[in-house]
């Protein structure tokens, strides 16, 4: 007998095959649950985070691929694997879209879910109204109203109190249903629709957005096509078609610095770009004020004030005495009294190429050993400070170089502060003649620039609108609560109408005992009840009071009672 329990305890179960259906059912299960969603959710930050580590293809492609040649080991390999161009990788679309369709997945069923409770009537009257926490009895004098004008009285005072209610007749009486809360579903399906709309157009601006960076100096313009920009960072879908024509001339920029606090003296207070802006073509002509914090909205683009600085004006000839170069030459900002690096480039010198270096010095001042430094962002001394060199820029090998940045590898140096020619120092109206005939500079004046970063999102309306609502519906979900009530009338014995009700909160409900003593006084306002003694149900009880009531200690009820859920 042990042997054969033994043998029968030792044989494999078999289970039964899935097959192709109830795997595919199963792979949508699992997709679709919450867990899986918020695992796709953190998965999708994790793959974000290469993009903000390596150089992306549509910020810079020269960037990218001067990266991948300084990195000979690593570069083919991240570029194999997308690494440069993440946000559109094939990986990252695949988890995005994973996080989509499990969302949807998961939300829409619960959105149908809550609109079928939200068509659903008031749940039927259970058969024990007292059995429930709160619940009440009265009875009510001879000649009194009968059980169907009883109900018909505590119906018009429910739907008054904005209750869904139903009117049952039963035998030997009626009873009315009553539920209110059910903007609470309502909320629910806001809620879990609004989901799916902030995917929707998060997923349609991160295709069609742009984002580009664009430095303008006073007298200047710029045209919204794509090369104006100084750097420029398409959507996956971009198309320049989509590029709204406008353009941009910087009149003038004031900046205000503090004059008054000792410890905060020379910080600023406030930028102001006065901008001229045409829309379309043959548009005419606005002026708009532009500010930190103040973008301007033009056909919706936002244009941010981002930056600024001086852009000394210079007139540079070559060794022939032709005019190589002239204008405004933007300038890096270094400190805070606006101490700025200058570098110029001059690739049209004849017979040689000409480069400087050094610094811009709005308020130019001498330590005791003898170096320069601006001691305020204001144009109280200004002064040009230059190395200068000759040779070949490198310009000419199509490689991409930094505008900022002058590589003296490959060139001669003339001026400096450690050579016999010394550095280059200018004023505004002065000029200075090159060593062995290589041409002059000329410092003509100063003039104000602004950084600008022009921004384009069409979806992130749409996230706005669908994140208020998301918000607006898990508002109305949390602090909506549903709410039942249940009269019953019926004759008793003595010919008298006897009225059952009783009050059911779905979930925890503090205010439901105020709402039963507000029913419990408006039935002994409309009708005589009879007192306790008068009723030969008190004899039986032990001389329970008739008109009884009970307040609730908990919110759950009886199978009964929740079968109308």
């Amino acid at each position: 007998m042990s042997s054969k329990a033994a043998r029968t305890r030792s044989e494999p179960v078999t289970l039964p095959r899935l097959g192709l259906a109830g795997t595919l059912r199963w792979i949508w299960t699992q997709l679709t649950s919450m867990s899986t969603a918020l695992m796709l959710l953190l998965l999708l930050a994790v793959a974000a985070v290469p993009g903000s580590l390596v150089p992306q293809r549509r910020a810079g492609p020269e960037i990218v691929d001067q990266w991948i040649e300084d990195n000979p080991v690593w570069g083919p390999v991240l570029d194999a694997l997308q690494f440069f161009d993440v946000y559109n990788s094939v990986w990252f679309s695949a988890i995005y879209l994973l996080l989509f369709v499990s969302l949807v997945g998961c939300v829409w069923p619960r959105a149908i879910q809550h609109a079928k409770a939200l068509r659903q009537p008031p749940a039927r009257t259970p058969r024990n109204l007292t059995r429930l926490p709160a619940s009440g009895v009265v009875v009510l004098e001879e000649g009194g109203p009968s059980p169907e004008e009883a109900v018909a009285r505590a119906q018009a005072w429910l739907r008054k109190r904005r209750y869904r209610v139903e009117h049952r007749p039963e035998a030997g009486g009626a009873s009315v249903g009553a539920e209110r809360g059910y903007l609470r579903e309502i909320g629910n399906i806001l809620f879990h629709l609004s989901l799916i709309g902030v995917l929707v157009f998060m997923a349609y601006g991160g295709m069609t957005k742009y984002t580009g960076q664009k430095i303008i100096v006073e007298g200047e313009g710029f045209a919204n096509n794509l090369v104006a920009y100084d750097s420029f960072t398409p959507g996956a879908y971009f198309s320049a078609d989509t590029l709204q024509p406008f353009s941009l001339t910087l009149d003038s920029f004031d900046a205000v610095f503090e004059r008054e606090s000792e410890t905060h003296y020379g910080q600023p207070l406030d930028y102001t770009a006065v901008m001229q802006v045409r829309q379309g073509a043959g548009g005419e002509p606005e002026q708009r004020i532009l500010k930190v914090n103040h973008p301007l909205s033009i056909d919706g683009v936002r244009v941010y004030l981002v930056g600024n600085g001086y852009a000394p004006v210079v007139t540079i000839r070559d060794g022939a005495g032709d005019v190589a170069f002239q204008g405004p030459v933007v300038t890096r900002v270094f400190d805070q009294n606006y101490g700025s690096q200058a570098t110029i480039k001059v690739p049209d010198a004849r017979p040689d190429q000409l480069g400087f270096v050094g610094f811009f010095l709005p308020s130019a001042v001498e330590d005791e050993e003898g170096a320069a430094f601006s001691a305020d962002p204001e144009l109280l001394n200004p002064e040009l400070q230059l190395n200068s060199y000759y040779g070949d820029l490198g310009l000419d090998t199509g490689r991409p170089q930094n505008v900022y940045v002058l590589d003296t590898a490959s060139l001669t140096e003339l001026n400096s502060r450690t050579n016999e020619n010394g550095g280059i120092v200018l004023s505004p109206g002065q000029t200075y003649e090159l060593p062995e005939g290589k041409g002059s500079i000329s410092f003509d004046g100063v003039r104000r620039y602004v950084g600008l970063d022009i921004h384009y999102d069409p979806g992130k309306w749409g996230v706005g609108v669908f994140a208020g609502t998301a918000l607006l519906g898990l508002a109305i979900s949390l602090f909506v609560r549903r709410r039942r009530v249940w009269v019953r009338a019926r004759t008793d014995d003595d010919g008298r109408t006897r009225v059952e009700y009783a009050l059911l909160a779905r979930g925890e409900e503090f205010g439901l005992h105020e709402e039963h003593v507000a029913l419990r006084a408006a039935m002994e306002k409309w009708w005589p009840i009879v007192a306790a003694t008068e009723t030969a149900d008190d004899a039986a009880a032990g001389a329970a009071p008739q008109s009884t009531s009970t307040t609730p200690e908990t919110p759950a009820g009886p199978a009964d009672a929740r079968s109308g859920d």
